[in-house]
């Protein structure tokens, strides 16, 4: 698994780096240019901007399945602001508090080792200057993860207005008036409202220039804006292609088995056997605009035949994987649920794997979808050492 992550990503970021720079594999006919360009994640802004070490994606989350038939299957990849590692940390805090045997008797591997991954790596894409986490504010649902991990990598945690641009240098204000200049931004707000010179204007939690900062090479932002075009489930189908074309090999690990109305065929499938297979809209997030065929009425069938005829290069499908149930506590009892494993990736001066990552679970019954948003719940994650 480890090494299918590492390939993966890697490849990830040189589709990044290509198609915001020469674009061959859309010239080469990899990709349709439809599912790049007019993907609600390309950012035009983004153009020509090389990051520092050249590294897209420095935190990715890899969403995956084991299925009942033995095999992993990677369901989606997170590579805008993948969140949720704060969470198997504390998690584990709390079991080593609650049963510390566990885990001198049962050869897990220790997991307290993200915070030195994640600091290793800002320190390494650092342009010159302090590393610093940037939280929209204490009213965001993730904020307790923005502080966690400031405390953790001993990076300072800001908002906007602790932060300015002169000269296309980002400073950070101190309470004395002075300044001290900021190498690394892990921004925890997403693409749209980072600079309202460059984005979304109206936006009130951006920091007005840092775009021009990063522009001219002088801070990096973790992740770079514009990763959202690899997060578009659309995009994901071709990630398979990514990797034979960028690194010349086969990949490790399966996509889902996907179809894309966008060809032909494809969407002749999906007419054909709608009612058996999971719909998806491509530039939806945290479950949303997830849909079973299974559930429809026949009326629904044939809304969504319509639509997905008349909107094509708007969805994808996939087929229904039959993933495993894990316990969980619930009401006193102890009941099955769907679970999957969200695995962390970061991008440095090498690419590597945390041992650990977050298992996310339904906590409804017969349910598919684990995400937090939709009132999942989620568990540490053991990984055993062979020795």
């Amino acid at each position: 698994m480890e090494k299918g992550l590492v390939q993966r990503v890697d490849a990830l970021n040189l589709f990044l780096q290509d198609i915001y720079s020469d674009s061959k594999i859309i010239k080469d006919g990899v990709i349709p240019e439809d599912f790049v360009y007019i993907s609600k994640g390309y950012l035009a802004q983004c153009a020509g901007i090389k990051p520092p070490k050249s590294i897209y994606s420095h935190i990715s989350g890899i969403d995956l399945v084991h299925a009942k038939d033995g095999e992993w299957y990677i369901l989606e990849d997170n590579l805008r602001i993948p969140s949720g590692a704060s969470y198997p940390l504390i998690a584990r805090e709390l079991c080593r508090m609650a049963s510390p045997y566990t885990f001198e008797n049962s050869h897990i591997v220790d997991n307290r080792n993200y915070a030195a991954l994640l600091r290793g790596m800002m320190d390494y894409v650092n342009c010159g200057g302090i590393n610093v986490i940037l939280t929209p504010g204490r009213f965001n649902a993730a904020y307790f993860e923005h502080s966690y991990l400031a405390e953790k990598t001993g990076s300072v945690l800001v908002q906007n207005t602790d932060l300015f641009v002169e000269d296309n240098i980002l400073y950070m204000k101190d309470y004395q008036g002075g300044k001290t200049r900021v190498g690394a931004v892990y921004r925890r707000i997403s693409d749209e409202y980072l600079d309202p010179m460059t984005f979304l204007p109206e936006s009130l939690i951006g920091v007005p220039h840092i775009m021009d900062a990063y522009r001219a090479g002088n801070v990096v932002l973790i992740n770079a804006p514009g990763n959202s075009v690899a997060d578009d489930k659309g995009i994901y189908y071709f990630v398979p292609k990514m990797i034979k074309y960028y690194l010349g090999e086969e990949p490790v690990l399966k996509n889902a088995p996907t179809y894309l109305p966008f060809y032909k065929e494809d969407r002749k499938y999906v007419l054909d056997n709608l009612e058996t297979l999971v719909i998806k809209d491509v530039s939806e997030v945290g479950g949303y605009g997830v849909v079973f065929g299974r559930d429809m009425t026949k009326e629904q069938l044939s809304d969504w035949r319509k639509l997905i005829s008349e909107q094509s290069r708007r969805f994808i499908a996939q087929e229904v994987i039959d993933f495993i149930d894990l316990p969980i506590a619930e009401n006193g009892d102890t009941v099955m649920r769907k679970a999957d494993l969200r695995a962390f990736v970061l991008s440095g001066e090498k690419t590597k794997v945390w041992a650990s990552g977050l298992t996310r679970f339904s906590r409804v019954a017969d349910s598919f979808v684990v995400n937090s948003s939709q009132r999942g719940g989620f568990k540490d994650t053991w990984v055993l050492s062979q020795d």
